[in-house]
């Protein structure tokens, strides 16, 4: 039989009977004569937990120090796991990702996989055992326990699918499958039977929460096959039935999937914009103002540079809410005074909604659809960002739902095969 990678989220693995849930699926699968290797998140709210108590100790913790606190909750979800399955007469062992080791880089809260040994986990799987290894987290080359960011565990489970080989991984989470968009926010979203690995990374980046964006691209850059399903059906259901439930991130266009213009709308609260008002407009500007950010380890998203009025324009980006303070810091002390800037203006009230869908290479009228559907409803567009699959805006996050709601009619995505209108 196979080797197939299970992913269990915080919400899976939220109290002792769903561990025990949990644990009856895996068994389920190593009875039918598969090897398996689980990767678990902390129980639900323990990471925020953790991170609270940070907080309430230094309101900026120490990063390396906040990376070593991260890291238990996984230690703790896994543990358990592996007790569970003990206790149902399941040979199983877990590991944390320093003991296998999974080498990540230094780049603490937010370090990048760089190799993983699996010498011990085959060992294991073939001594007959279930492997379990906590997700979102590993050990750089100085020794120091790192972890992968927010959703780390998505991508942990790949890169371990990617590394051994795996015919699959299955990425077990509260929802059964990947939607139109967010159900809570637009009740008629569909679950998507099948969706490309172009469109899940598009809708990863743009604010989508299935999978984390990393996880993603190791999918599709190393070919793992990957399907989000449900871990709250019955852990007994059949394999065959478990096996076609779901979501496909698949490698392939199919036609059926091409007649789909727009597959999905994505959005994020987690944004903020800043401006520096009238930069000179000189050659190196933007890397002047961008160099610093990048050094500092903040990642910026939308770019707008207006233009050139009198020797001077004005420079616009967009990070995560997270890095604001940090970022409003880096201009004011540092970047401002250093490119002369005029002004430096900033909000943290803005949303980016996002259209995606490899149909938009083949048809003309979709920018227009959507940024025509948002006036009618009254809002205003701050910055737009368009590629081959996508289109997305900033704007005010007081009309997030609104937004979401419009386009997700306005596109027909609430059937089977919505088609956009020429305006």
């Amino acid at each position: 039989m196979s080797l197939i990678v299970h992913k269990y989220g915080g919400t899976s693995m939220g109290s002792v009977e769903r561990i025990q849930n949990v644990a009856r699926r895996v068994a389920k699968w190593h009875e039918a004569g598969h090897q398996v290797v689980v990767v678990p998140s902390a129980m639900s709210g323990e990471t925020n937990r953790l991170l609270g108590l940070a907080k309430e100790i230094s309101p900026q913790p120490d990063a390396r120090e906040l990376d070593m606190l991260a890291s238990t909750g996984e230690q703790a979800s896994s543990s358990l796991l592996a007790m569970a399955l003990i206790s149902q007469g399941v040979p199983a062992r877990s590991y944390t990702g320093w003991q296998v080791p999974v080498r990540t880089d230094s780049s603490f809260t937010k370090a990048r996989i760089k190799s993983i040994d699996d010498a011990r986990i085959r060992s294991d799987l073939e001594s007959g055992r279930v492997v379990i290894v906590t997700g979102f987290q590993g050990i750089d080359d100085d020794g120091n326990i790192t972890t992968l960011g927010r959703g780390g565990s998505d991508t942990s489970a790949v890169a371990v699918a990617a590394a051994m080989g795996a015919a699959e991984c299955l990425i077990f989470t509260d929802v059964d499958g990947v939607y139109t968009t967010d159900p809570r926010v637009v009740p008629e979203a569909r679950r998507m039977s099948v969706i490309s690995f172009e469109e899940m990374m598009e809708m990863a980046s743009l604010g989508s929460k299935v999978l984390q964006i990393r996880s993603v691209e190791f999918a599709g850059k190393y070919r793992v096959p990957v399907r989000v399903l449900s871990s709250l059906t019955d852990p007994l259901i059949p394999l065959e039935e478990e096996m076609a439930s779901g979501t496909l991130i698949t490698f392939e266009e199919d036609q059926k999937m091409e007649a789909a213009v727009v597959s999905g709308i994505a959005f994020s609260r987690d944004e903020a914009k800043v401006t520096l008002l009238a930069v000179p407009d000189t050659p190196g500007v933007a890397y002047s103002i961008l160099g610093p950010v990048a050094a500092a380890n903040i990642d910026v998203d939308m770019i707008l540079q207006n233009q050139s009025v009198q020797g001077t324009t004005d420079f616009s980006f967009t990070v995560n809410r997270n890095d604001f303070a940090r970022t409003l810091d880096l201009l004011n002390n540092q970047i401002g005074p250093a490119v002369g800037a005029g002004q430096i203006v900033s909000d943290d009230k803005v949303c980016k909604v996002s259209i995606v869908g490899i149909g938009m290479r083949s048809h003309v009228g979709v920018a227009s659809l959507m940024f025509r559907t948002l006036s009618e409803e009254g809002i205003n567009i701050q910055m737009i960002s368009t590629s081959e699959i996508k289109t997305s805006v900033i704007i005010n996050d007081k009309y997030m739902e609104l937004a979401v709601r419009a386009l997700h009619k306005a596109f027909g995505l609430d059937s089977e095969n919505g088609q956009v209108a020429k305006p």
